[in-house]
């Protein structure tokens, strides 16, 4: 994708007031302010897990197969002088798996609502995910059409899905993991948002039912689950807000 194109794929119907946000490497990741889960959402195969390993650890595979189970990884960033550490969820978006919707969505305040612009079935069954995200509670959302390296194949026009993100004032973007565009930019776009949301409630969004990530930054960490709900781990870490 060009730089023009990268420039006209964002398109925040609701635009907030720009917040800066940049990447921090920790020392000690029990350092941190704020702990953000995030969600990714959709269909099976869009490239959820190569958006999460890009963003966590500037990493891509072309075997990535479906995820089996619910993996998570995190990576810290800086927000206006806050030290955020962004908890990021994956999960296959097969039918089969939705029974463990409601623990995968717990503590969860922003989600990635995912889709393959060369897979128009992808794009048409947004509308599902994001009325189940929203049944949950209403969250920081923004749309990202992935595999925009893929011009020739494009199947979902880039008007299409900036018109469903204005209809619904949800914020959208166009990446590619493969050629690592606007992942960045997806990522700290709803970080920077979910904190602005925060900061103006002076809420807390530390859940007791978040599973510890006490890994390394970036270091994934996988549940394999089964046909029953899938039950989250404590959260072990503190959070000073």
């Amino acid at each position: 994708m060009s730089g023009d194109d990268a420039s006209d794929s964002t398109s925040p119907p609701n635009r907030r007031a720009t917040t800066h946000i940049k990447t921090h490497i920790m020392k000690s990741e029990d350092e941190y302010d704020y702990l953000f889960k995030v969600v990714l959402i959709g269909d099976s195969g869009v490239g959820k897990s190569n958006l999460l390993s890009r963003f966590t650890r500037n990493e891509f595979s072309l075997d990535s197969k479906s995820t089996i189970g619910v993996e998570f990884a995190t990576r810290t960033v800086t927000c206006d002088g806050k030290i955020i550490k962004a908890q990021i969820w994956d999960t296959a978006g097969q039918e089969k798996y939705r029974a463990i919707t409601s623990a995968y969505y717990r503590g969860a305040v922003g989600a990635l609502l995912v889709y393959d612009i060369t897979r128009p079935q992808t794009f048409e069954h947004l509308e599902r995910w994001l009325q189940e995200l929203l049944n949950h509670s209403d969250k920081n959302i923004i749309i990202v059409g992935n595999k925009s390296d893929i011009v020739n194949m494009r199947a979902v026009s880039t008007d299409q899905a900036k018109e469903f993100a204005e209809r619904h004032n949800i914020s959208f973007i166009e990446t590619s993991a493969l050629e690592a565009t606007n992942v960045e930019l997806a990522f700290t776009n709803i970080l920077s948002n979910i904190h602005s949301t925060i900061s103006a409630n002076k809420g807390t969004t530390i859940d007791e039912d978040i599973p510890s990530a006490d890994d390394n930054v970036g270091k994934s960490s996988k549940i394999v689950i089964s046909d029953q709900p899938m039950m989250g781990a404590k959260q072990k870490d503190g959070c000073a807000c």
